[in-house]
C-alpha cells in the first residue's frame, strides 16, 4: 500500500463497514511504517490489510476484501501473504481482534488456524452501543 492507494481503501473501508477507518488511519500507518498491503487481481486492486509487527508478534490491525471481489478466495489469499510476512520479520504468533457478529471472517481465520483466546468488552462501537471484539491467535 502507498499513498497514491488510499483514495480506493478508504472508498472501499466506508463501503464495507459502519464504523470505517479514516484516510487519517491509514496515512497514519503507512507513515509509521506498519506493514500495509493491496491485493491486486489483473492489475486491479481487491482487498487490502494492514499489520503490525512488535518484536515476536504480529497484529492484524485492519483486513478487507472489495464487496465485488468477495468470496473468491482473495481474503485466503491476503491472509497467506501477511502470514509469510510477519514470519519473515520474526514473528512467531499472530492475533487479531473480530467482531462476534463478522461470521465470515471468523470462518477465514479459524479456517487458517487461528484459535479463540479471549474476548475485550466493549471493543467496537456498534448501532446499539458496543460490541465486543473476540481476541484470536495462531502460531506462525
Amino acid at each position: 500500500m502507498a499513498e497514491h492507494d488510499l483514495d480506493w481503501v478508504v472508498a472501499c473501508e466506508q463501503d464495507l463497514h459502519a464504523f470505517p477507518w479514516t484516510r487519517g488511519n491509514f496515512a497514519d500507518s503507512l507513515a509509521a511504517g506498519y506493514s500495509c498491503w493491496v491485493l491486486r487481481v489483473a492489475g486491479r486492486p481487491v482487498g487490502y490489510a494492514v499489520m503490525m509487527l512488535v518484536l515476536d508478534e504480529a497484529h492484524l490491525l485492519d483486513i478487507s476484501i472489495d464487496r465485488q471481489a468477495q468470496r473468491g478466495g482473495h481474503g485466503a489469499t491476503l491472509l497467506h501473504h501477511l502470514r509469510n510476512e510477519a514470519r519473515l520479520h520474526g514473528a512467531t504468533q499472530f492475533f487479531l481482534e473480530v467482531r462476534p457478529s463478522n461470521g465470515p471472517a471468523l470462518n477465514l481465520y479459524r479456517k487458517h488456524g487461528f484459535e479463540h483466546v479471549g474476548r475485550r468488552r466493549d471493543y467496537y462501537p456498534a448501532a446499539d452501543g458496543r460490541e465486543d471484539a473476540i481476541v484470536m491467535r495462531c502460531e506462525l
